[in-house]
Order: structure tokens, then C-alpha cells, then sequence
């Protein structure tokens, strides 16, 4: 980084028999003299702003006030285009003075930000076990999520050592390079998870290709499930009504990466981890996942989201805190949606043998049970249940046998890390539909007129949604070429060559809506999932991206996102400057920024579509994140801006 540079003082000539004082003198002259030169800079520096400061307010002033009288003199036919002129102009006002505000801090105000010690290279803010175990947090709590106000560290995630671009899909979806994530050899080969043993250590790379010490492989496994559940392989999931599945303390999401070739998507969600971790694994392989705990607080998704829960061997004692955990399981799956659970407590001759054991197992099962689920099939460690579709089951159940009903006070439909329940939800919600009468994938991306009615919408504003979002994913893949940024002359005819389909195995919309990008994405027949996020500022719209059979999550980016850095290729934004700006800005537009640079992984872009002041002032914001950016103007709409950025890659130099 550049040094800044100091001026130099006036040359003094002193001869050689000069004595002490006179050097002392000298000195004092010399600083005197800088002092008072300092000071008169500085003076006439703040004065020169508060005198522009000044004057554009007046002018603001003058103008508002002659508009306002000038308004009421012209016809109300002409006043809809004059508004919109006189608008412009009070934005640019606007915008000139948030410059000279910039000005008036100095060079430090736009300093570029520095990079975050080596130790931070794993970095989320909101998970700190050490700070939850002193502030009385046990029993598994002090995994749990806690965002404390001022705790988040104002500096760029630098990548490991010997950190390499990831390999792209499919390829990467079963080999990842070692110095990417933080594992070591002993976490490799002592996992006790069932996908967790499902890798090899090959030199500079981990390979997922490998059997399971307890099952001939992944694939078996899936079969077996399909089974159970009364179908021929899993390949039939689809005509079960089963397209997205919540995979909890999901190994390194070997489970997941099968099914995706049968268009399952499959999203991990485990506990934060420092070393191993389940979630980074995952994500390094391009898979859907993100940190979440089971421990205290509810998931950050609505009721009735999900066609499948799994849970192999994944660490959770689902018989412990009064069943909530199993409520909520519940809760976020759809009616006539399976939990499958995987675990050797299951084992019944295990469980004969230990009395333990099968008072934990006979609580589970009952339970179950008090839920409505039915037991559709046991074989060796592995359970499978389907959750009823019918509400009268609950009304059938004995007094006093199982959990009651939410009341409708109690039954949020979009919780955000509410505590847990000790009651049934998503009984009163609108969206209780069985899978096996929903539309299969892919059709289900496509709602019908009754069911867009239950979030307030006709057909026509999804299809013109859908149709724009086609447009936009055909520019941004022009957009993204590998030349965008080259200074390089191009031979004349020739062509910016076009990304491949695999360019991206991921990208992260950080204000979703309808969920129109991911369906555009779909629709190209690119080799991507998107993580659609819905902020908790916005309309929520969460449910209808997951009824799409698209993946969804709800979050405030004034918050950091579970997940570790460098997870996502792409992040996309549209509109979520203004949905931030129409809060007052309850943080910085830098605080946001500093949050996707963490998330996004070296050589990742990131595209910002907003009104064109915001994005001039983000674009101003770029040049301290060190991202290589360039605003382009939108000839339909002179009101927006495309700012499109890439996150450079720096290698960390050894200490």
C-alpha cells in the first residue's frame, strides 16, 4: 500500500563548530515554523469547505422554496414531468454535498482498508464460542449465533498460505485443494460422521470419491432411503413431490452432491466448527450450506419449507430438551414431508442390549408419534417418518399426549432466530398443502393464479418478473467475460468470448424477491444454485421462493451472514441499496460492502443494480475495498446503474 507523503522542511546551512544550543534553536525555528504552517493550511482548508457547505445549502434552500411557488403557478398536467426534473436535481445537490463531505475528513476518509491479521483467515462475525462460554453460555449454546453490537472486525479477509481458485463443477464437486480449508489430517481420517468418512487425502487435495467404512457407498445409501419410503431408487424422489432437503450435521455434504445430479437440491446446515468443519468442506465443494444450530433458537426459515430432513449420525440428541428440537423439525417440514434420521441408538438389537438406549429410542419414536408422523420403515441404523397431511390428525390425538397447537400469536410464520417452541407450528398458515399434491419439479417453479393469490399476486406480475430476469442473466453473461477488465486492444471483429456454463457453481442474491434470478439461471441451463436471501427490511416474499422449489433464507445485512469466507463466486444485488436507504441506513454501505467481501471468494464478481446515485456512491466505496469495479449505464432505465466488481486475489506473503 502507498505510504503518504510528507513535505519537506527548508534547508538551513550550520557550520561544523555550531554548538549544541544553536542546534537546539534551529530545531525549535524549524517546528515552529511547520506548526504555523500546518495550522494556516488547516485553516484555510476548513474554511474554504464551510464556505461551499454553506453556499449549496442556501442554494438548496433558494431552489426548494422558488420550486415550491413556482409549482403552484403551472398546470397540473405538466407538474408529473417537472417533478421528476426538479427530483434529479435535488439528488445531484444531494449527492455534491455528500463529496464535500467526504473532502472535509481528509484522505483518511478514503483511505483503502486494511487487511485482517493471518489469524482471521477463517473469520465470522456473530460466532465466537470462547466470548459465549464467558458470558454463561453451556450446553451446546455456546455454538449458538450472537451478534454483538461493535464486535465486527473492520478489515479484508486475506485467503491461507497456498490458497488456490477453486476447481470448477463437476470436477470441483468432488476434489477441493487442502490449504483451502482448515482440516487437519487427524480430523480426516478419525471423522465418525458417515459422509464425513467419505474422503481421501490425495497431497495437495481432498477427494469425496471414496466408499464409507459402513455402507458400500453414498449411492446405497440413497437407495436404501428411496426404498423405505416406497420407491424404486432415488432417482424417483422427484415424483414423490421430494425436491429440496434440509440436510442436518450433513458430514461434508456427500449426501447432497449425489442427489444433485437428480435435480434434489440439498442444503447442510451444522453447528460453527474452527477446525473441520462441515460447513466449509461443503462449501468448498460448491454445495449449498450455511451454519445453523438446533441448540436454542429457531432456523431462519418459515414453516412448512422443506420436503425431507436428514440426519445422519449428526451429533444431535433429539430426545433431549423436551422433544422442541423434533418440533421443530416439524414445523419447517411440509405436510406429507419424511424425516429420515440415521443413528445407532436406532439399532434394535443395540438397543435390547442397553437400557439406555432404548428409553432414549422408545422417547423419540413416541414422540414422533405425538407429532403425527408415521413410522414408515426401519432398517438396521436407519428410521424413516412421513409427517401427516391431514390437520385433523391432531385433533385426534389423546389429551394431554403429545404437543399442543401454536396459537396464532405463537405461530410466526417467518421467524429470525426466535427461541425455540415447545408447541406446533405452521398449523395456521395458508401454505399447508401436501407434497404429493403440489406440482413436481420442475413445474412447481411455475405457480398457479390460486396459489401466487396467497402472497398477493397475479400471474401476470410473475411472468413479466420471469421475463425480465431472462434479459438480465443473457447481459450479465455477456457481461462477465474474462477480458471485462483488460486493457488489452482486441484484434478489430473479434469478440469478448463468452463464459462457459460452469463459470459459477454458485451465486449469492442478496435481495431475492420473487426468486426471478435463480429461475433465470435455471431456465439458461447454467451449472449454478443460488442462495435466495430475503431481508428482513423487505417484502417478505421467503415463502414463495421456497414453494418454487427454489432454496431461501431470511436475514438482516446489518448482520453477518453464517458462513465462513470465500464461500460464494458470485454476489448480486438489485435494489438493496435503496431497501437500506429507505431504512435510514442502519449501517453503512460499507459495513455492507466488508460483508461480501468476506463472502466472496478471490476472483469472485460482484453485480449491484440500484438507482444511480447510490451507485456512484458505491463506486466511490469500491476503490478502498481494492475491488476492480466499472459502472454501466442501463439504456431502459436512465434512473439505474449497473456497478459490476471483482474481488482481486491477493496471496498472503509469509510473516
Amino acid at each position: 500500500m502507498s505510504r503518504p507523503l510528507h513535505r519537506g522542511v527548508p534547508a538551513i546551512r550550520v557550520t561544523s563548530s555550531s554548538n549544541g544550543l544553536l542546534d537546539s534553536q534551529v530545531k525549535e525555528q524549524i517546528e515552529k515554523e511547520e506548526l504555523d504552517r500546518n495550522q494556516s493550511s488547516h485553516s484555510r482548508h476548513r474554511l474554504t469547505i464551510l464556505l461551499l457547505k454553506s453556499s449549496l445549502v442556501v442554494i438548496v434552500i433558494l431552489a426548494l422554496t422558488g420550486s415550491f411557488w413556482w409549482t403552484l403557478s403551472i398546470s397540473t398536467s405538466s407538474r408529473g414531468h417537472i417533478f421528476h426534473s426538479s427530483r434529479r436535481l435535488q439528488e445531484q445537490l444531494v449527492s455534491d454535498l455528500w463529496d464535500i463531505g467526504e473532502l472535509s475528513f481528509g484522505t483518511s476518509r478514503m483511505k483503502e482498508i486494511e487487511f485482517c491479521p493471518g489469524e482471521l483467515e477463517n473469520y465470522i462475525p456473530c460466532f465466537n464460542v470462547s466470548e459465549n462460554l464467558d458470558s454463561g453460555f453451556s450446553d451446546g449454546n455456546e455454538y449458538d449465533r450472537v451478534c454483538r453490537q461493535g464486535s465486527r472486525q473492520n478489515c479484508l479477509v486475506l485467503p491461507p498460505m497456498n490458497y488456490k481458485i477453486p476447481l470448477r463443477w463437476p470436477t470441483g464437486r468432488y476434489i477441493i485443494w487442502v490449504a483451502n480449508v482448515k482440516i487437519t489430517g487427524q480430523e480426516v481420517f478419525t471423522s465418525g460422521s458417515l459422509t464425513k468418512r467419505m474422503m481421501m487425502l490425495e497431497e495437495e487435495q481432498i477427494s469425496f470419491r471414496s466408499a464409507s467404512l459402513m455402507f458400500d457407498g453414498v449411492e446405497d445409501y440413497s437407495h436404501q432411503i428411496a426404498e423405505m419410503i416406497g420407491l424404486r431408487n432415488e432417482s424417483n424422489f422427484i415424483q414423490a413431490g421430494i425436491r429440496t432437503i434440509l440436510d442436518i450435521g450433513c458430514g461434508y455434504g456427500s449426501f447432497g452432491a449425489h442427489l444433485f445430479s437428480e435435480q434434489i437440491l440439498t442444503i447442510c446446515i451444522a453447528n460453527y466448527e474452527s477446525s473441520g468443519s462441515q460447513v466449509q468442506l461443503t462449501l468448498e465443494r460448491g454445495l449449498p450450506a450455511m451454519i445453523g444450530s438446533f441448540s436454542s433458537k429457531q432456523l431462519p426459515h418459515p414453516s412448512l419449507s422443506f420436503d425431507l430432513l436428514h440426519c445422519a449420525r449428526c451429533g444431535i440428541d433429539w430426545d433431549k430438551n423436551d422433544g422442541s428440537f423434533l418440533i421443530e423439525v416439524d414445523r419447517v417440514l411440509r405436510p406429507g414431508g419424511y424425516f429420515v434420521w440415521t443413528s445407532p441408538l436406532i439399532n434394535v438389537q443395540s438397543s435390547l442390549r442397553n437400557k439406555e438406549k432404548q428409553k432414549r429410542w422408545n422417547f423419540v419414536r413416541d414422540f414422533a408419534e405425538n407429532l403425527c408422523w408415521e413410522l414408515m420403515s426401519q432398517q438396521d441404523e436407519t428410521v424413516v417418518w412421513k409427517k401427516t397431511s391431514k390437520k385433523t390428525c391432531y385433533n385426534s390425538r389423546i389429551s394431554g399426549s403429545g404437543p399442543s397447537i401454536c396459537s396464532k400469536v405463537q405461530d410466526v410464520e417467518f421467524p429470525y432466530y426466535r427461541p425455540l417452541q415447545n408447541c406446533i407450528g405452521g398449523m395456521h398458515s395458508r401454505r399447508w398443502v401436501p407434497i404429493e399434491e403440489r406440482a413436481t419439479w420442475p413445474s412447481r417453479s411455475n405457480l398457479n393464479p390460486s396459489e401466487l393469490a396467497l402472497y398477493g399476486l397475479h400471474l401476470d406480475e410473475l411472468n413479466e418478473d420471469t421475463a425480465n430476469y431472462r434479459i438480465i442473466v443473457r447481459n450479465y453473461w455477456s457481461l462477465l467475460s474474462p477480458l471485462i477488465f483488460s486493457d488489452h486492444p482486441k484484434r478489430p471483429g473479434d469478440e469478448d468470448p463468452s463464459p462457459p456454463y460452469n463459470m459459477l457453481r454458485n451465486v449469492l442474491d442478496m435481495n431475492a424477491r420473487y426468486g426471478g434470478l435463480n429461475a433465470a439461471l435455471l431456465e439458461a441451463r447454467k451449472s449454478v444454485w443460488v442462495m435466495n436471501v430475503v431481508p428482513t427490511t423487505g417484502p417478505k416474499y421467503l415463502p414463495l421462493i421456497l414453494d418454487r422449489g427454489y432454496f431461501g433464507v431470511l436475514h438482516d445485512w446489518c448482520e453477518a451472514f453464517p458462513t465462513y469466507p470465500r464461500t460464494y463466486d458470485m454476489v448480486h444485488a438489485e435494489g438493496l441499496l435503496s431497501l437500506e436507504s429507505s431504512q435510514h441506513w442502519r449501517c453503512t454501505m460499507l459495513d455492507i460492502f466488508t460483508e461480501i467481501d468476506r463472502m466472496l471468494r478471490p476472483e469472485g464478481w460482484i453485480i449491484i443494480r440500484d438507482a444511480a446515485l447510490l451507485i456512484d456512491s458505491a463506486r466511490v466505496l469500491t476503490r478502498r475495498l481494492k475491488w476492480e469495479a466499472r459502472v454501466i449505464e442501463i439504456e431502459s432505465n436512465n434512473d439505474e446503474r449497473l456497478l459490476i466488481c471483482q474481488k482481486p486475489f491477493f496471496k498472503r506473503q509469509p510473516s
